[in-house]
């Protein structure tokens, strides 16, 4: 069975760091597109950063632009999600996603796969 599992979310202080990563299990993901996703309590899911197959594009949501960087090491099998600068506001449940096409998934939020998610909360 296909697995996205997350890794890496807890409790930080507004300016503070994390790094998520999401290790697939069950098959490899080296040739789809890999994405974050989050959602608040009471809010809808919101698009945060995507990477493409070789990671060289990327793709941010405004409102991580310059804090957040998605990477990936195929090699590893592995996809990453830098966050600094944490703010309040970005508390949230963080989902890691696989979809084939890269621009289906920051522009539809189209994927195939998708993680149980991982909680992150930033305290102000």
């Amino acid at each position: 069975q296909v697995q996205l599992v997350e890794s890496g979310g807890g409790l930080v202080q507004a300016g503070g760091s994390l790094r998520l990563s999401c290790a697939p299990s069950g098959r490899t993901f080296s040739v789809y597109a890999m994405g974050w996703f989050r959602q608040a309590p009471g809010k809808e899911r919101e698009f945060v950063a995507a990477i493409n197959w070789n990671g060289g594009m990327t793709t941010y949501a405004d409102s991580v632009k310059g804090r957040f960087t998605i990477s990936r090491d195929n090699a590893k099998n592995t996809v990453y999600l830098q966050m600094n600068s944490l703010k309040p506001e970005d508390t949230a449940v963080y989902y890691c996603a696989a979809g084939r096409e890269y621009s289906g998934l920051y522009l539809r939020g189209e994927y195939g796969y998708r993680g149980q998610g991982t909680q992150v909360t930033v305290s102000s």
